[in-house]
């Protein structure tokens, strides 16, 4: 079962972020103080971008370059790794044999061999390539999110959609996380995994987040065949101490936001009203049900992106962007404590975790264009980290942040084509390096967004949206 959720945290008034979402949109969206509200001085944030959304498919654990889009065929034994490469339609290109659906339609996507950062470390890097921007705790320092974290790619965007005429009364949201929030599955849940939050933006600003909960590993759903009844893609909403059906029918909900507002002392009477316009619109919204309805895709469909949690949060993504999300991230969990995390051996690398990223990026990217909206939907697939050049004794490889590859296709960007090169064990890049910085400033631009925007902190100060970097507009026809 698939619910929106958020994550419960409590503000100084003493309320739950839970309680307001119980309140002020059926566990949609949260409400803030007028603080957060302050605008950014761009009304028009949206402007020239071939990009009208972006599907950030975000492999959390770091899948080995050497096992992927980096074969080095011509090192030593122990380099080149247990799998072997085979020829795509991009000239220079080869790839894992484990992906040879990707292999078959590299026309449609560009290679990034060369993304490299120095932060060595799950949870910072995770921020690092969802903010753009390094994580404010040193490496080791810690696991989960916190309020001083940078707000996401995707925040910015849900900010900034607000910002626009008319972005309250939207009735989906414009930042969408599938299938769950990062670090969900893996570790029974105790990390909120930093990155794909708002931050100091504002917790208005956090993702509408799915929910499926799946603690039997050995039926694990990002590997295993879902049967219809296994896989049911619908909106439950929060499990409230106070439903919002009762609350309506005791009360109402307007007099509900206005007790909220009162216990939290708000004096902007305006800006509680845009949060109630917004919280209102997506209360009342058949749209956002009717994207999450997997089951109105046909059974041929859901087949092609595969039976498996990936394969249909790809199938999910789609519908998402169908219906006018802007920002929608994939995770692709370490679920088992392992998985892309593969320091024992490549054996999940092998037999679930490429098969299904081949089999749901493939498709996605395929539907997409069969149906006119490749063009206009920004496609990212990328971890937070590569591999170590050298692995043990059976074929696991430690954690490697200064080279790892990035496939992006979609809005411009010219299929077919290999940018950046690695040096000749795909330890470090030696042409075209690519940081997060970067690779931030290019979603950014592919909306149509200033990619040195600056956005106003808590102390009303301009900061820039991203400190350095710059778009990589080589990628893009």
């Amino acid at each position: 079962m698939l619910t929106i959720n958020g994550t419960p945290r409590t503000n100084c008034s003493g309320i739950t972020r839970r309680e307001l979402l119980e309140i002020g949109g059926a566990g949609l969206f949260g409400m803030t103080l007028p603080g957060v509200l302050a605008a950014e001085g761009k009304q028009n944030a949206f402007t020239g971008g071939k990009a009208k959304s972006v599907i950030f498919m975000f492999l959390f654990g770091g899948p080995s370059q050497l096992e992927t889009f980096d074969m080095k065929p011509h090192a030593k034994r122990e380099v080149r790794g247990p799998f072997k490469p085979i020829k795509s339609r991009t000239p220079d290109l080869l790839i894992s044999e484990h992906l040879a659906r990707l292999a078959r339609i590299s026309n449609q996507f560009a290679v990034i061999r060369s993304m490299t950062h120095s932060y060595n470390d799950h949870s910072g890097a995770g921020h690092y390539l969802q903010t753009g921007h390094r994580w404010h705790l040193p490496i080791g320092g810690g696991f989960s999110a916190t309020p001083q974290d940078w707000p996401s790619i995707g925040s910015v965007v849900e900010h900034l959609s607000q910002r626009q005429p008319g972005g309250l009364e939207r009735d989906l949201a414009s930042y969408a996380v599938l299938p769950n929030r990062l670090g969900r599955l893996q570790d029974r849940g105790q990390y909120i995994r930093p990155g794909e939050y708002a931050g100091w933006l504002g917790q208005a600003y956090n993702p509408m987040t799915t929910v499926i909960d799946k603690q039997d590993v050995k039926d694990n759903p990002y590997w295993r065949a879902c049967a219809d009844g296994e896989l049911s893609f619908e909106i439950e909403g929060l499990r409230p101490v106070v439903p919002v059906r009762r609350m309506q029918e005791r009360v109402g909900l307007l007099d509900q936001f206005e007790a909220v507002r009162q216990r939290l002392d708000v004096g902007d009477a305006g800006a509680m009203d845009l949060h109630r316009k917004r919280a209102m619109a997506l209360i009342a919204s058949d749209k956002t049900r009717s994207a999450l309805d997997i089951r109105a895709e046909n059974d041929a469909m859901r087949n092609r992106y595969g039976r498996h949690l990936f394969g249909q949060s790809c199938l999910m993504a789609r519908r998402l962007v169908e219906a006018g999300t802007r920002f929608v991230t994939v995770h692709y969990d370490c679920v088992d404590g392992y998985g892309w995390d593969s320091h024992r051996n490549s054996d999940d690398v092998r037999d679930h975790l490429l098969p299904t990223f081949d089999q749901g990026c493939s498709a996605l990217l395929t539907d997409l264009h069969e149906r006119g909206l490749l063009d206009e939907t920004l496609i990212v697939a990328i971890g937070e980290m590569g591999r170590t050049p050298i692995p043990n004794a059976n074929w696991g490889r430690g954690h490697w942040s200064t080279c790892f590859p990035a496939l992006i296709a979609g809005a411009g960007v010219r299929g077919g084509i290999v940018y950046g090169k690695s040096d000749k064990e795909a330890a470090y890049p030696v042409d075209k390096p690519v940081s997060p910085e970067d690779l931030a400033k290019t979603i950014y631009w592919a909306l149509g967004i200033d990619p040195d925007l600056m956005l106003m902190n808590r102390e009303n100060r301009p900061i820039p949206m991203v400190d350095g970097g710059k778009p990589l507009l080589d990628l893009f026809g």
